[in-house]
């Protein structure tokens, strides 16, 4: 098994016109006809080699394309990458990251070792901090591909890209070297999410996953790693874990990973991440059809997600206290397996008829949920590929949003947009948790034919008790199911860029 390819990210002052660079990226605007200022230098310097892409007509400048320019000059880079960045009214932070996921892709094709990012210099409409953050969490997330088990031939790529933001103003680099460092820590931690959630079942089951937990929390003193086995998830009465997790060899485990700041800010909530971890989502006894069962080993990516989220945390030193609790199953039919027709009592004490075991999510959900509460978390916001109901109500473009706070909807729809993971707020009310009363049990976990996100939330709200809570359902969000333009195919690691973000965002105080 070799490494996934390992990116570094830097921030450097450069004379673009004669210092060597390997390969320069730069932005264009679909609806700007010329050269700006700094493309036009760069052009000259390159004796035309810029014009003469355009001027062929090939290259539109729109989001996604990308054409390579090669230097007839004797100095500066070798290889201009014009990046299309779009309409310019469009112009902003996503774009940028965008572009540079564009470049680094294109750039590990082509066996580029080092890449400079010059994209923002085409806009003056995002400021050069979040600019350097954003170019490098694009760089991270375009150039990776996951190939840990490719033994040789076509797939081959350098082992490592050196990421470079360039500028030639030393003001102007100074706020783009502060954006680096973070976006390198959360491009990071998201290729470590991407690689773990892509691993297969017979690599990651609960006890593997939380051995990795373990193995990450290690190399923080400022995070702790607890795991509870099927014993003490017995011994606990986390019925919705065990439940689940009957059928399998591979036995569930509760993770429970806690961050805590050297100096946490006055006054700073305290914050629970939970996540859904299903290593493998066979449906249970209610079984899913073939096609595409191969994907739901990325029914873990919800915990995964929070792995993830701890560990560019510990990385940023965020000034408050942070739960991690990563609930993990493996949901596979067998002579143990909980059955349709079951009553499940969970770590609350509320009890659940089960009438499809193919709704396990917020089986195992509901107990690491009913644990954030007993543990006077403030914010509890719960991550999951949770139903295909969100899938038919957002398809693959935005993940659903469901809260009865609107304070924390805000806050959450600002890290959306900071970190570029789309949400759309849908509805959980109590008119869905009606639709989840059993007759012979406090609850159910179906709650019918239509609404099937919205019910699935409201279930999931009956045990938060007084905490503020969101709940993210990612499904679609999760994976890429073929390569496009900005990443290769598999986990898209959707949800460590916006649950950073959140984190940030309240260390703040906002």
């Amino acid at each position: 098994m070799k490494d996934i390819i390992k990116v570094t990210a830097t921030a450097a002052k450069v004379d673009f016109s004669r210092d060597a660079i390997e390969a320069l990226a730069i932005g264009i605007f679909s609806d700007v006809k010329g050269l700006d200022k700094f493309a036009l230098a760069l052009d000259r310097s390159a004796g035309g080699a810029i014009s003469a892409v355009l001027s062929a007509g090939e290259f539109k400048g729109d989001m996604g394309s990308c054409e390579v320019a090669y230097s007839k000059g004797a100095t500066g880079p070798r290889r201009i990458l014009l990046v299309g960045l779009g309409k310019r009214k469009d112009a902003d932070a996503d774009s940028l990251r965008k572009a540079a996921a564009v470049a680094g892709k294109r750039a590990v094709a082509a066996k580029i070792e080092q890449l400079s990012l010059a994209l923002h210099k085409a806009t003056a409409r995002v400021k050069p901090q979040a600019a350097g953050q954003a170019m490098v969490e694009g760089a991270y997330f375009g150039s990776y591909r996951y190939d840990e088990y490719v033994t040789g031939g076509e797939n081959e790529r350098p082992a490592e890209l050196a990421v470079c933001v360039a500028d030639d103003n030393a003001k102007t680099l100074a706020q783009l070297r502060r954006g680096v460092a973070v976006g390198a820590v959360i491009g990071a931690a998201q290729s470590y999410g991407r690689t773990i959630a892509n691993r297969p079942g017979n690599v990651i089951n609960p006890p593997a996953l939380a051995q990795e937990a373990q193995r990450m929390a290690a190399e923080y003193k400022s995070l702790a790693c607890t795991v509870l086995d099927k014993k003490q998830l017995t011994q606990k009465g986390m019925g919705g874990i065990l439940a689940v997790g009957a059928g399998s060899a591979g036995e569930p485990r509760f993770i429970v990973l806690k961050y805590t700041p050297a100096r946490p800010r006055k006054g700073s909530p305290t914050v629970a991440l939970v996540g859904k971890a299903i290593t493998f989502d066979s449906g249970g006894i209610s079984i899913k059809p073939a096609e595409n069962m191969e994907q739901m080993k990325l029914d873990k990516s919800g915990g995964v997600a929070v792995m993830a989220t701890m560990k560019a945390v510990a990385e940023l030193g965020l000034p408050l206290n942070v739960y991690g609790l990563i609930p993990s199953a493996e949901n596979l039919p067998d002579g143990h397996s909980y059955r349709p027709g079951d009553i499940v009592t969970t770590y609350s004490g509320k009890t659940v008829e089960i009438l499809n075991t193919d709704a396990e999510g917020r089986m195992i959900l509901c107990d690491a949920i009913a644990y954030a509460v007993e543990q006077q978390c403030d914010i509890i916001v719960d991550i999951a590929t949770l139903t295909g109901a969100c899938m038919v109500a957002l398809g693959n473009h935005r993940a659903g949003l469901m809260t009865d706070d609107d304070k924390l909807c805000r806050t959450l729809e600002k890290a959306a947009a900071d970190s570029g993971e789309k949400l759309w707020r849908l509805p959980c009310g109590d008119e869905y948790a009606e639709q989840m009363k059993s007759k012979i049990a406090d609850l159910k976990n179906i709650g019918g034919k239509w609404g099937g996100a919205c019910t699935a939330a409201a279930f999931l709200r009956q045990f938060a008790g007084e905490a503020r809570w969101a709940h993210l359902d990612i499904a679609g969000m999760d994976i890429f199911a073929q390569a496009n333009a900005y990443a290769a195919e598999g986990s898209t690691g959707f949800g460590v860029r916006l649950l950073t973000a959140l984190l940030m965002t309240l260390a703040e105080g906002q």
